[in-house]
């Protein structure tokens, strides 16, 4: 079997011809003043002690064509959140974390689930639903884009080819 082969209606975005980054960079950056771009990062709290997160990061604090970037964190104590906010301050970009089970969230996810939105298990799925949601609610961008966090080869390339 290919290494791209998948079951199903999902689709690969192959590289099938070498890019020039600064022109689609370039192209972002005109297409990202009438359509700002939000990134949305899922993540445990665990990965931001991992290798791709910082990397991941100071990547990020390159970008100029990003509007905003959500940042979703699980699995953290109210200590592990604090830290995750001075983690990611660095960034240039408008950004939010959003604590998924955190208190706040909690009490949506009751009100939400009590007038008979059954959310189902938590996880990735619905840490990007309410970050979407949050992206939408605060109606600053136009195009909203999604990647792990544990993406040990990340580059600017890969962001620019994702949005």
């Amino acid at each position: 079997m290919a290494d791209f082969y998948q079951t199903g209606v999902i689709s690969t975005l192959h590289r099938l011809k070498s890019i020039d980054q600064s022109r689609i960079e370039q192209e972002l950056q005109r297409f990202a003043a009438d359509y700002r771009i939000a990134l949305v990062l899922p993540a445990l709290y665990s990965e931001l002690q991992g290798p791709a997160m910082g990397p991941i990061v100071d990547t990020l604090c390159t970008i100029p064509y990003l509007n905003e970037v959500i940042i979703t964190t699980d699995r953290a104590s109210p200590e592990q959140f604090e830290h995750a906010k001075k983690y990611f301050s660095r960034l240039p970009q408008d950004h939010l974390l959003i604590w998924n089970n955190g208190p706040r969230i909690q009490k949506l996810k009751d009100l939400i689930q009590s007038n008979g939105l059954p959310l189902g298990q938590g996880g990735k799925g619905l840490s990007c639903w309410f970050a979407y949601g949050l992206i939408l609610a605060r109606r600053g961008s136009q195009v909203i884009a999604l990647h792990d966090c544990d993406i040990l080869t990340y580059s600017r390339e890969l962001l620019a080819r994702l949005c």
